[in-house]
């Protein structure tokens, strides 16, 4: 009996397959952006002018050691705290500014041994180089917080009545959203609404250099 001749299998269209399929991974799949942290380095200045004197009171130190333990004014603090106590350092108006003008919208304590002024006050923050990465960013995005939280309460007192803002939670992300969508618009009053509630709480967030090992 004769044997029979193995079928063969039309392989002719695996390529056109395999293509098709390049394809629709190609277009479904979503590509994920990087994210960081947005810092702009401050100028050069090559002038000769004396930097001006900070007082200690207007200066809030943050220590992370090698340890991963966070020190705030030589004191450990569990992160959960951390938040809360810049906001109060940050919000405490206990003096004037550099014009002498109290802080008028400030709702601190006024403690006299805390920061006199949104202007004048200073976030110092120095890590250790064996300190770990998931630490410091922790720590940095607790205190972006505490600025995007003093900045959303001004924002909800100075423009939250306004009919384009009625009903929106967040108002000042609201606005930063909104200056993200259309970037390559000239939006001047939403972009000098903005830079107004910067002006009254200024991120002064300085990084020390680490410690060298």
């Amino acid at each position: 009996m004769a044997k029979r001749a193995a079928p063969e299998v039309n392989a002719g269209s695996m390529a056109d397959i395999a293509f098709l399929l390049l394809i629709f991974f190609l277009v479904t799949t979503t590509i994920e952006k990087d994210k960081g942290l947005l810092r702009s380095l401050p100028p050069i200045d090559d002038s000769e002018v004396e930097p001006p004197i900070i007082k200690q009171k207007n200066l809030f130190t943050v220590l992370i050691n090698r340890n991963n333990q966070l020190l705030v004014e030589d004191e450990q603090m569990e992160l959960k705290d951390l938040r809360k106590a810049a906001i109060e350092f940050l919000d405490n108006g206990g003096g004037t500014n550099p014009a002498g003008e109290r802080c008028d919208y400030c709702k601190g304590s006024r403690d006299e041994t805390s920061s006199d002024h949104p202007e004048k006050a200073i976030i110092s923050m120095k890590h250790d180089r064996e300190t770990s990465y998931e630490k410091y960013i922790d720590v940095q995005n607790e205190l972006v917080a505490a600025y995007n939280f003093l900045r959303e309460r001004e924002a909800k007192r100075l423009f939250g009545n306004l009919k384009e803002y009625q009903g929106v939670e967040k108002v000042y992300q609201t606005m930063l959203e909104e200056k993200e969508k259309n970037q390559f618009s000239k939006d001047t009053i939403l972009n000098a609404r903005i830079e107004d509630i910067k002006k009254l709480f200024p991120m002064k967030l300085s990084e020390a250099e680490p410690d060298k090992s």
